[in-house]
């Protein structure tokens, strides 16, 4: 039954993301001052065609065998709720800190708690995006992500 409702939410998601592609199209593309109002919501349009693509082949080929208990129903159901949980907060704290230091804090914190990694790869990563959204937005396209009291 699992496999029926994998396979049941990737058509979903491509067909929304058709939509989504679709109607982007419809938005220009560029703008005199940079990206238009149409460039992310083409890009995340195909950025889900191609995901939806992905689960609908690996579900598709995925041997038959599923394994389904209530302990890894309840663990996945936890699991869930923490990473929620944390993208609230660094929703919450980003007026008070910055798109950056809050994009940072939720990777390293849902690294260390739902990976369960070394607070070395947690600040890695969560170093590593930062700079890299930094460079993306702020540099590359000229767009400023929200600061916080430190500027950043």
């Amino acid at each position: 039954m699992s496999e029926k409702k994998e396979l049941l939410s990737g058509i979903c998601l491509g067909s929304f993301g058709v939509y989504v592609a679709f109607e982007a199209l419809k938005l220009p593309y560029v703008s005199e001052f940079g990206p238009g109002p149409g460039f992310f919501p083409l890009w995340i349009g195909i950025g889900l065609i191609l995901l939806s693509l992905l689960l609908i082949v690996a579900n598709l080929f995925a041997s038959t065998a599923v394994e389904s208990s209530e302990s890894q129903s309840r663990t996945a159901v936890g699991r869930a709720l923490v990473g929620w949980s944390g993208l609230m907060l660094a929703i919450g704290l980003l007026h008070w800190l910055g798109f950056g230091l809050s994009l940072a804090l939720l990777a390293a914190f849902l690294i260390l708690a739902l990976e369960r990694r070394s607070p070395w790869v947690a600040l890695s990563v969560a170093f590593g995006l930062a700079l890299g959204f930094h460079a993306i937005f702020a540099l590359a396209l000229g767009l400023s992500l929200p600061a916080g009291p430190w500027g950043f």
